[in-house]
């Protein structure tokens, strides 16, 4: 079948466009053609609108952007017996190559091969329709909308950090940073049972959502506060006087990780999600002394079935978190990605496409 597709395409820095993005012939096989109907914005899309790389991945050809998608299915490929044309469906972005030792695992997360939307070379999911494996296609239940399928991809780094972490009744959590993953991990952990959750972050308007979404203490930070201080400040602010069970970086900066590892227990854990500096110094000694463990949470795998079933029994709301909505225009699409950028200033959390 030929089908008109528009896309949002990435040329460069600062060149982002809307234009004709072609789609010939019928789905692949084993795939099904996805009419998007709604596309969350995540900051490594703005990453590559303003600097046109993340780490080793450059966008160096024209790519499709975005990765927090749903929508309905409009076509069906050869081999496909699991969805039906009008299904309504939340696409996972990442597509291992299922060989890989990880993803006979089932940690296909570190597959090397995986194929990721919007992660150079590969193209994402801000179009008007979308060819993605039926496998990972998974139907929305009733009362789900499109925007809560498209949000099932950031709740799925907060669902993953804390199965990482352990989370579980009984539990103290802190998170470090009230941003879109900051808060999907304080929605995650309370999800997951744990007693209390205490969120910190640098702006004001960002705690006022996390103390509304239930967070037991919020406290604002500055960068120029010692570690030290900001971990007791918040043991104290959330009466946790032995400190975390666990504590959830989704920042990642030297200052953040030095709290954490400040404000977790003896024998409790460390997550680290956020990527904001490659490089730091820990005080490794005193971790190993009181046997903190540090762990690394990258992306997620196997979150999807989950994150639906959270968000279908109402055990997580993520519609709070969706603060700025935009249509599909060339107009549109710029003035959200703007949006966005310039969170401090607009106040956006969550910025969501509607096509």
């Amino acid at each position: 079948m030929g089908s008109e597709n528009i896309a949002a395409v990435l040329h460069g820095v600062d060149d982002l466009r809307v234009q004709p993005w072609p789609l010939t012939g019928e789905p692949p096989d084993g795939c099904v053609r996805v009419a998007i109907k709604a596309v969350g914005i995540c900051g490594s899309d703005v990453h590559y609108w303003k600097r046109g790389r993340i780490g080793p991945f450059v966008v160096e050809q024209p790519m499709v952007i975005g990765h927090e998608s749903a929508g309905t299915v409009a076509a069906v490929g050869k081999g496909v017996d699991s969805l039906r044309v009008g299904d309504r469906v939340a696409l996972e972005p990442g597509v291992p190559c299922c060989g890989h030792r990880h993803s006979r695992e089932g940690r296909y997360n570190l597959d090397p091969a995986i194929r990721f939307f919007a992660t150079p070379p590969i193209h994402g999911s801000l179009a008007s329709l979308v060819d993605h494996p039926a496998d990972w296609c998974y139907p929305l239940p009733a009362g789900v909308s499109h925007e809560e399928g498209a949000m099932c991809e950031p709740l799925s780094v907060g669902v993953h950090a804390c199965r990482r972490a352990g989370v579980s009744p009984g539990k103290r959590v802190a998170v470090m940073g009230a941003g879109p993953i900051g808060l999907v991990v304080l929605l995650a952990a309370h999800a997951f049972g744990a007693d209390a959750v205490a969120v910190t972050d640098l702006k004001e308007q960002n705690l006022v959502l996390a103390r509304q979404l239930g967070a037991s203490a919020a406290l604002q930070v500055s960068p120029d506060q010692q570690p030290a201080d900001i971990a007791l400040a918040l043991m104290a602010a959330a009466d946790a006087p032995d400190g975390f069970d666990v504590v959830v970086d989704c920042a990642g900066f030297q200052q953040t990780m030095q709290t954490a590892l400040k404000s977790c227990m003896s024998g409790g854990k460390v997550v680290l999600v956020g990527m904001g500096q490659e490089e730091m110094q820990l005080g490794l000694g005193e971790a190993c002394i009181r046997e903190v463990d540090i762990l690394g949470s990258f992306r997620y795998c196997n979150t999807y079935p989950l994150c639906l079933s959270l968000l279908s029994s109402g055990r997580v709301d993520v519609k709070p978190l969706i603060t700025h909505r935009f249509g599909f225009s060339a107009a549109e699409v710029l003035r959200g990605f703007d949006t966005a950028h310039r969170a401090d200033a607009t106040g956006a959390i969550k910025v969501m496409f509607n096509l």
